[in-house]
């Protein structure tokens, strides 16, 4: 896997790690533009950490189709195209703190939904070529 230029603490292997993949086997390796697409959500990632003061747990970034397929994900989920990652950051707070935090904070993104009350799930960079769309979906268990 080739390497992605360090974004804040963030490399390839972070975004594309996954437990579940080396329990089946699966090889979870990008595409150059899924790897483009990781380096502008890795930047994201980045801001928010910063923002936070504290470093966030990645539980799902990048899926290949196997992957996404073995973890039950949506056939047209973005985290296959690179553009998505669920993430927690216990330290500074729960989920919803944290969401509340990125909305005030002025940091770009396409999505943020508050799944479960458990995680957050970031998009960017979905609609690179247009203005960021700050859709916030709150999502009930």
């Amino acid at each position: 896997m080739a390497e992605l230029k360090r974004l804040g603490h963030f490399s390839l292997q972070m975004l594309c790690h996954s437990d579940t993949a080396k329990r089946l086997n699966i090889l979870n390796v990008p595409d150059p533009l899924q790897t483009e697409n990781l380096q502008r959500l890795a930047l994201t990632l980045g801001q928010i950490e910063q923002m936070l003061g504290a470093k966030l747990k990645i539980n799902s970034g990048f899926r290949c189709p196997a992957l996404n397929e073995a973890v039950g994900g949506v056939p047209n989920s973005q985290h296959v195209e690179g553009l998505a990652a669920d993430f927690v950051c216990p330290h500074v707070g729960s989920p919803y703190d944290i969401a509340e935090k990125i909305i005030q904070s002025g940091i770009e993104f396409d999505q943020l939904i508050l799944e479960f009350g458990r995680w957050i799930h970031i998009l960017h960079g979905w609609r690179a070529t247009l203005a960021c769309q700050k859709k916030v979906c709150p999502m009930s268990p």
